[in-house]
């Protein structure tokens, strides 16, 4: 049985309203994947000690057959395709891609961390979750 994934999409290089709009299309082509759906795009300041531009920000809802591992590598690979390049940690990006909640999975790894641990210091993550919500709940 396919599982609920949220996914946080953010972007500050580039044509930031390209970048969201070839993630969404990317992940809703993923194998034993829908995409729900997804929220409104809102801008916000960057977080993090690196100066840097607004960000552009959105986050979809996935019923996905795919493991929250190979979802994830799925994401990365959707940020590369992007010209992501991790070079400075919590600098400017093309695309980021963050599984926020997979289901009600926990997972605590050190390269994964379901739900995210910064949900209540993102108040924009809290409004897209709860705007994603419903929809979620309609199963």
């Amino acid at each position: 049985m396919a599982d609920w994934a949220f996914v946080a999409l953010g972007s500050n290089l580039g044509d930031r309203r390209a970048h969201l709009a070839f993630a969404r299309e990317r992940l809703a082509t993923l194998p034993g994947t829908n995409l729900v759906a997804a929220s409104a795009i809102e801008e916000t300041a960057p977080l993090g000690p690196v100066p840097q531009a607004d960000y552009l920000n959105q986050m979809v809802l996935l019923r996905t057959d795919l493991a929250p591992r190979e979802l994830l590598a799925q994401c990365a690979a959707i940020e590369r395709s992007a010209g992501r390049q991790r070079t400075v940690r919590w600098g400017p990006r093309t695309l980021d891609l963050d599984i926020v909640r997979y289901d009600a999975a926990v997972i605590a790894d050190a390269d994964l961390v379901v739900p995210h641990p910064e949900i209540p210091r993102r108040p924009f993550w809290q409004r897209e979750l709860a705007e994603l919500m419903p929809y979620a709940d309609a199963r």
